[in-house]
């Protein structure tokens, strides 16, 4: 009957401890609000704003050599103007080639900036989940089903360890990025 008893007990006890080992964390909301980030969005503002202006005198450029071609061309012989035809092909060209390669290139840039802030998120995360005893911290925007009376959400904690205001929002950063681009037009 001792057993029973112990066996009963040792069973809740474990079943009581396993179902709160289990936690999860909106780690999105936590990576795009950590002070890191806005000096990672600011770094890739400027990097944007750079290119826009290449790109933009680019395309300035050809569009002088549009315009120089549709007053000129009825004066120049077949030659010359197969020749400017071809240039402003050329140029059509590289200006979509150095597009593509500015957005290849940006997200490169984006990468290797944001690669050192998510292992600082993702430590923070092992770190309190560790400190809290659970076993697996599940993702919200990843997992397919997390039921929060199942499991703790250790998204405040994890903020408050990262230095994240409490009060600060997702839909404030967008407020203030969606601001800021206007300010900039």
């Amino acid at each position: 009957m001792k057993k029973i008893i112990f066996i009963a007990i040792a069973a809740m006890i474990s079943s009581a401890a396993f179902a709160q080992k289990f936690a999860h964390i909106n780690s999105q909301e936590v990576f795009q609000l950590m002070p890191e980030m806005d000096a990672v969005r600011t770094q890739m503002d400027a990097v944007v704003k750079e290119n826009q202006d290449v790109i933009k005198s680019m395309y300035e450029e050809y569009q002088t050599k549009v315009q120089e071609y549709q007053n000129k061309a009825n004066s120049w012989t077949p030659a010359v103007k197969e020749s400017k035809e071809k240039e402003l092909a050329e140029m059509e060209n590289r200006i979509q080639e150095t597009q593509q390669n500015i957005q290849s290139e940006m997200q490169g840039i984006q990468n290797n900036l944001t690669a050192p802030v998510m292992k600082k998120c993702q430590e923070k995360i092992a770190e309190v989940a560790k400190a809290g005893g659970y076993i697996y911290v599940f993702d919200v925007n990843s997992a397919l089903y997390v039921d929060p009376a199942q499991s703790v959400d250790l998204t405040a904690e994890v903020r408050k360890a990262l230095g994240i205001p409490e009060g600060r929002t997702l839909e404030d950063l967008q407020k203030e990025l969606a601001a800021k681009q206007q300010a900039a037009q």
